[in-house]
């Protein structure tokens, strides 16, 4: 059986009936449900690390349970055995501590920092983890640090990894996060392709619960009435799914304030 760290590299793992079941489940922001499916093979290295996963990613999307997701990742360390093990831990609690500070929960950079540069040097250039990594270490670079040509360079790596594996939710990522800096630049049109093609694969997938986001920074490239076309049905997505992701449900569902900028 295949494990493997979710948040963003996820897939249905063919027709394994757990990971069928775990993809379902997360697929529609149903996380702990997930990850109680996990639970009792969380003694190893690879369910705990999935099930680590799951609650970080939960606390993405919903801005609560961190700490249900600091213990996940606790025990993804203590059963981590090899560098690869060791690698993909280090890279999931970087994660975390980026979404910490993204969401404004408490200042992690230095965190974040640390625990992607040792997942770095722990996972082998041709690890499995490592696009993942590459993606990670783009999010920071832009997010926290500022640096949109790092991020460009960190995003494009992690997608050309992901093109040759056949990773298509990790695809998913790339795209819309190179669309997005692409957009920054004024390239519209570039910035358009790569949004509709986050789109339709998290739709060919059945990523439900990333799809809102997806629709969202479509529109962004888009004129009336397209634009609030796909903001609408983004809006009743979110509503679907009992206002997840919490940060877009603030700016699609008033009179909320708007959030800050979406980051998945």
């Amino acid at each position: 059986m295949a494990y493997t760290a979710m948040s963003g590299s996820g897939s249905t793992a063919g027709d394994d009936p757990l990971q069928t079941a775990v993809w379902r489940l997360r697929s529609r922001g149903c996380w702990a449900d997930a990850a109680a499916l996990l639970a009792p093979r969380a003694d190893a290295a690879g369910p705990a690390l999935q099930r680590a996963s799951l609650l970080v990613e939960r606390c993405l999307y919903t801005a609560r349970g961190w700490e249900e997701a600091e213990d996940a990742l606790r025990t993804a360390e203590a059963t981590a055995h090899t560098d690869e093990e060791r690698g993909e831990a280090a890279c999931e609690r970087g994660h975390l501590a980026y979404v910490s500070t993204l969401l404004g929960a408490h200042d992690r950079t230095d965190e974040a920092r640390a625990a992607l540069g040792r997942a770095a040097a722990l996972l082998a250039p041709g690890a499995r983890g490592r696009a993942l990594l590459d993606f990670r270490r783009g999010l920071v670079a832009e997010k926290l640090s500022g640096a949109p040509q790092s991020a460009r360079g960190a995003y494009t790596r992690a997608h050309a990894t992901a093109t040759d594996r056949g990773d298509a939710l990790l695809l998913s990522f790339t795209w819309r996060h190179l669309a997005g800096l692409a957009l920054r630049r004024g390239e519209v049109a570039e910035a358009r392709h790569g949004f509709a093609e986050s789109l339709r694969i998290r739709e060919e997938l059945g990523f439900l619960v990333g799809t809102a986001p997806a629709l969202v920074s479509l529109a962004e490239t888009e004129q009336e009435p397209e634009a609030g076309r796909l903001r609408a049905e983004a809006g009743r997505l979110v509503r679907l799914l009992g206002g997840v992701p919490t940060w877009l449900a603030e700016r699609l569902v008033p009179p909320l304030p708007l959030s800050p900028p979406s980051p998945a």
